[in-house]
């Protein structure tokens, strides 16, 4: 003998009200690669010019779709072209540059994780 038991409309409102609230929790976007740190760092002044500009993120990302540029006050290029991620820390994504004069430089990197989602931005960093 089964046994029933019998819905009502309360029932199906209470059902409705659980599955519309699991579809409006924000689920955190998985995926993504975002930087963790740079060196230079974020809005940093410092004192003489790096031999080269690296962001950390945090996951892997794909060397084929990832890259990192530096211009100058300008908006002129002046990084050595060699936008790479690091063979040894698949995270790290790094850039040569020359010696650089003081002034305002900004970083404009773009990567892809390695599901295949894209994030990119960019920074400031000054030297004295």
């Amino acid at each position: 003998m089964k046994r029933f038991l019998p819905v009502t409309d309360h029932h199906r409102g209470v059902v409705l009200c659980l599955l519309a609230a699991l579809c409006m929790t924000p689920a955190p976007a998985l995926g993504h690669a975002f930087p963790e740190h740079s060196d230079p760092r974020v809005g940093a002044t410092i004192a003489a010019s790096p031999e080269r500009v690296r962001i950390w993120f945090d996951s892997d990302i794909e060397p084929l779709f990832s890259s990192l540029m530096v211009h100058d006050a300008s908006g002129r290029m002046v990084d050595k072209g060699d936008s790479r991620v690091n063979p040894s820390n698949a995270a790290l994504l790094e850039v040569s540059v020359p010696k650089l004069a003081p002034g305002a430089y900004r970083v404009i990197w773009s990567v892809v994780a390695r599901d295949g989602h894209r994030t990119n931005g960019d920074y400031t960093f000054v030297i004295k």
